[in-house]
Order: structure tokens, then sequence, then C-alpha cells
């Protein structure tokens, strides 16, 4: 694989993402890859984060797709400071 190649690899795409837990709580992350994502989330593979272990199973609630992690990480930040109703008016918009 050349360079160049191998760093569009590497660029890929971000996104920020919103799990409802089956304790109805919000889980807010970012991944280049929402299907293996949330696969760890739910424990099918190896992986996940602690918080959403014993509040299995996890769905996708809202997502928004970023061009690098920086701005994929600024975002998170950003969500992750709102309150539970502002989160949910970002996903009826």
């Amino acid at each position: 694989m050349s360079e160049r190649n191998f760093l569009e690899d590497k660029a890929g795409n971000w996104y920020v993402y919103i799990l409802r837990c089956a304790d109805e709580t919000l889980y807010t992350g970012i991944t280049t890859d929402l299907e293996r994502r949330i696969r760890q989330h739910n424990g099918e593979i190896v992986g996940g984060a602690k918080y959403t272990r014993v509040r299995r199973p996890v769905s996708l609630f809202w997502q928004e797709e970023h061009l690098d992690r920086s701005s994929a990480s600024k975002r998170e930040y950003e969500i992750k400071r709102l309150s539970r109703q502002k989160k949910e008016n970002l996903v009826e918009s």
C-alpha cells in the first residue's frame, strides 16, 4: 500500500453518536465504525464502555459525521455537556 493510500485510510470518516441504553439513559461517544462500536457496546465483540456494560442492550439513537477525529472529539465534548432534554431536542432537529 502506498503512503498516500495509507494516509487516506487512516483519515476516514468519524462519527459522533448517542446510544439509548436499556435503562433509558443516553451514552455519547465517537468512532470510525459505528456498526462495530455498537456491537462492542452490546457485548457481541470485545470492547465497549464500562458504562454500557451494565445497561445492555443499547441502540443507536443519533449520529453525526465528521471529517476528522479532532472535530468529532470537540463535538462529543459539546454534546456531553448538554442536558438530556437538549440531547433529545438535537435528535429531533
